[in-house]
């Protein structure tokens, strides 16, 4: 079949009703309960049918329909309201407008590899993209000026279904773009806007969609263009699809394409977060361009586009962080280097974090801690273990000094709250808990929602996610070719009544899922005590190429088939955002079982508890800090450490049993003469108003504008002005420092005090360093004292800053000091040098410490 000419059928509005496809254009909608029931109202079943998908439904109802609702005065009214609503959001003042330290100038480019706004958008995994999504619903309510890049992905990620025997089988069908709330965007010319990025030997072309996420645009790269070849066209075909090539492909159109693609659509961002490394050839593409098109050396570019580039780490798991070998390296950017005017070594070591080892493979996250100014982990224990993990880039500094901080991760309330729950909120906390999420005062209202209130609001919810559940479960079965006996039972499985735990997740063996099914008989005996039962509702994938994880998903599919639990435990297939929307807004608990310390945050748990559920965890991720603030759920041990995993399995698994039988199922059950169980309502209210407060997106993104944003745009603007002169500058002095450290070497180090001294006195110290060709402003000198651990090295020591006193001799310069110890025990101290001058993003950027 020859000549096919495109054409795009839009649907056919009566008048008064063209405002539904500006509404349905901007996913403000979709965490906005008035504009869901818009939509809801036009024509339930089809809106079901639709996935909730307002562009699709309004290709898809009748015309008949439509006229009808251009007659109803109804339905104008309420679609005018919420009209008016988004109107009025779109042009309210914000935080950001109020905040007088915010440059006016600055606009925060956030590239992520996935983004899960909604459902209706197929473009997300998991966490990642979840967490992306409402970074950008939260900088919208916030008026940040954020704009989203990533892909736009013809097959989205797969989706799930089981064969009869439990096994994970995948499904990749094709996203339509046109039903979808996205639109191309067009060049001056109306026609649409198309870049071009090199690849080996030949350009590959994109095509840039807009989705409108409120006041956020989310700008989507789109390689099925007809000119290029069938290889280049499925470069984004499927997330996470395929092999190394592809994934380089993919990072390449991602990182470098983003960058031409900000060009062309006349952005000028202060700030490129990077969400994750995925995209983190963004700062190789600027480089070149300041190479090729202003002439300055590859050294200069790096610390002009380092200035303005940060990083956000994500996985504690070395396979979560992208590597590839040196030769697919040098098949991608031989050209490149030569471009820039580096070596290929030159070019690997950026993403090495010993550059000497021609062993070690090119990292992603590497290459990023290197060329971005500051990141960060995604909780306080995340970023110990990043800075344990990363080590050996700044492989002479004390762990606890290296320079990659932590932001916890949060969750955009509003798109998570039930609507039952939010109506309780509206009344007893007022406007606030959606207008300042992260206002702790607001919270502590909720003591004076009556218990009752709460309760039988909650119990809704549970009865709403046993409907769900039972017509999922139903849906399956018919898919799966079960008889009718079979699937008459999936009307009648899970109550209502019963304490309902949930557990959604990827299915990556860290992960554990199996930890609450490895004592069998102990299990059943938990669920099916006739008094006191319980009830598991379990949803999650595994990736394509994971066997293990998927034999995870069959070994509980089949404990779930034996008859006298399967009323008692459900396996959810296909697990999106829909699926987790009703999971944690009705689940009375809500289990994680990782490995410490694999889970990075985890945000599934701040859903639930935002609803009234109480968490059951391990202590890692985003738990190590939720429980220490009060009775708001139950951790599994205290983080121990164990001779092996198998014994860890052993007692965490036991743990979890005692504490399911000890403490969880009789609260829940233990109900007063008018049938509420007021001691685990008051551990709901707990929870609500200790993790509510902190774990938000507002929270969470307010303190990327304060630590990151602003400081590193304002910080991008000093370097561009003078025609780059300080970037310029700091490249010649990093050039000088490393060109003489190899010989800076302590010649005296000397203190007139040993043995036994009195707690807080001070202790004065003398270091004798020669610098070589290096002056005393070139450097720090510091004295770096703390107690000792068992091997003599020296804990999480305290820096002191030692001063400049003279020149002895030539090239010899003296520093003093004075230290001291505020506790008891057997302390040591040590004298270091490193580089230092005042334009450095943190004190230890450069990388070098001398120890005497």
């Amino acid at each position: 079949m020859r000549n096919i000419f495109q054409f795009n059928v839009i649907p056919n509005l009566p008048e008064r009703l063209k405002k539904l496809l500006e509404i349905a254009n901007n996913l403000w909608w979709c965490w906005n309960p008035e504009a869901i029931d818009l939509f809801f109202r036009m024509d339930r079943d089809l809106w079901v049918e639709c996935g909730q998908n307002p562009k699709m439904l309004l290709g898809k109802i009748s015309q008949k329909k439509l006229d009808e609702l251009a007659k109803n005065d109804s339905f104008l009214t309420h679609m005018e309201r919420v009209y008016s609503n988004l109107q009025d959001y779109m042009n309210t003042n914000t935080y950001f407008e109020r905040n007088p330290d915010a440059p006016k100038d600055m606009c925060i480019l956030y590239m992520s590899a996935e983004f899960g706004v909604h459902e209706s958008v197929n473009i997300y995994s998991g966490g990642l993209g979840v967490l992306a999504g409402d970074h950008l619903k939260a900088a919208s309510d916030l008026g940040m000026p954020v704009v989203g890049l990533g892909m736009l992905y013809r097959e989205g990620y797969f989706h799930q279904y089981l064969n009869p025997d439990g096994w994970q089988q995948e499904l990749y069908p094709p996203n339509d773009f046109y039903n979808m709330p996205i639109q191309k965007v067009k060049d001056e010319k109306g026609e649409p806007m198309i870049i071009e990025v090199e690849y080996p030997g030949r350009m590959v072309k994109a095509y840039i969609w807009k989705c409108q996420v409120g006041r956020v645009p989310l700008y989507l790269l789109d390689t099925d263009h007809e000119e290029n070849s069938p290889a280049d066209r499925a470069i984004t075909g499927q997330l996470y699809g395929g092999d190394r090539e592809t994934r380089i492909k993919q990072e390449i159109m991602l990182g470098m394409g983003g960058v031409i693609a900000a060009h062309a659509l006349k952005l000028r961002p202060t700030i490129f977060h990077l969400n994750e490394g995925h995209a983190s050839f963004m700062v190789l593409q600027r480089i070149k361009e300041l190479v090729l098109n202003e002439k300055l050396t590859f050294a200069q570019a790096v610390e002009t586009v380092k200035a303005g580039s940060y990083f956000t780490t994500h996985t504690p798991v070395p396979a979560g962080n992208d590597m590839f070998d040196p030769g697919l390296i040098e098949r991608y950017f031989g050209k490149y280097c030569q471009d820039v005017g580096i070596s290929l070594n030159e070019f690997l070591a950026l993403g090495r974090q010993d550059p000497n080892d021609s062993r070690e493979p090119f990292c992603m996250t590497v290459l990023a801690l290197k060329l971005c100014a500051g990141a960060n982990g995604v909780s306080k224990l995340h970023g110990i273990v990043s800075r344990e993990m990363w080590s050996r880039v700044w492989k002479d500094l004390p762990q606890h000094e290296i320079p990659i901080t932590s932001i916890t991760n949060g969750v955009h309330i509003r798109s998570w709250i039930s609507r039952d729950l939010a109506d309780l909120y509206d009344r007893y906390l007022g406007p606030g808990w959606l207008n300042s999420p992260e206002d702790h005062s607001i919270w502590k209202q909720v003591n004076e929602i009556p218990e009752t209130e709460l309760w039988r609001t909650h119990e809704r919810r549970r009865e709403r996610l046993v409907d769900f559940a039972r017509r999922r479960l139903k849906k399956q079965l018919i898919n799966r070719g079960a008889p009718p006996s079979g699937i008459n039972f999936a009307s009648e499985c899970l109550d209502p009544e019963c304490l309902t735990i949930g557990f959604a997740r990827r299915f990556a063996t860290y992960k554990r899922v199996t930890l609450l099914f490895r004592d069998p008989a102990r299990l059943k005996k938990i669920l099916l005590n006739k008094d006191k039962p319980v009830q598991i509702i379990i949803a999650g994938k595994a990736h394509p190429q994971d066997i293990q994880g998927k034999e995870l998903i069959r070994q509980i599919v089949h404990f779930a088939m034996d008859p006298e639990v399967r009323n008692h435990i459900v396996f959810l297939e296909d697990y999106d955002i829909n699926v987790a929307r009703y999971m944690v807004q009705g689940v009375d608990c809500w289990l994680n079982t990782p490995r410490r310390p694999m889970e990075a945050s985890g945000t599934s748990g701040m859903k639930a508890a935002a609803n009234g559920a109480l968490n059951i965890s391990i202590p890692d991720g985003w738990w190590c800090e939720a429980n220490e603030l009060g009775h708001n759920g139950w951790t599994i041990g205290k983080g121990e450490t164990y001779e092996s995993t198998e014994e860890q399995d052993r007692v965490e698994s036991s743990a979890l049993y005692e504490i399911l039988e000890q403490e969880i199922i009789p609260m829940f059950y233990n109900r007063g003469s008018d049938g509420l169980p007021r001691e685990w309502i008051l551990r709901m209210k707990e929870a609500i108003r200790t993790i509510c407060p902190i774990f938000n997106t507002y929270r969470m993104v307010q303190e990327y504008a304060e630590k990151a944003y602003i400081p590193f745009s304002e910080r991008r603007i000093t370097f561009r002005k003078d025609n780059r002169k300080q970037a310029i500058e700091l490249a010649a002095w990093k050039n000088k420092v490393r060109s003489a450290w190899n010989n800076i070497r302590f010649v005296r180090v000397e203190t007139k005090l040993r043995g036994d001294i009195p707690v807080g006195t001070e202790i004065p110290i003398e270091a004798d360093v020669y610098l070589d060709s290096l002056s005393e402003k070139d450097v720090r000198v510091e004295a770096y004292v703390g107690h000792l651990n068992h091997d003599g090295s020296i804990k999480e020591g305290i820096a002191v800053n030692m001063d400049f006193e003279k020149k002895i001799e030539d090239r010899v310069f003296r520093f003093k000091g004075a230290i001291s110890s505020q506790e008891t025990g057997l302390s040591g101290y040590s004298v270091r040098v490193f580089p230092y001058c005042p334009n450095l993003a943190n004190k230890f950027e450069v990388g070098l410490v001398t120890w005497a």
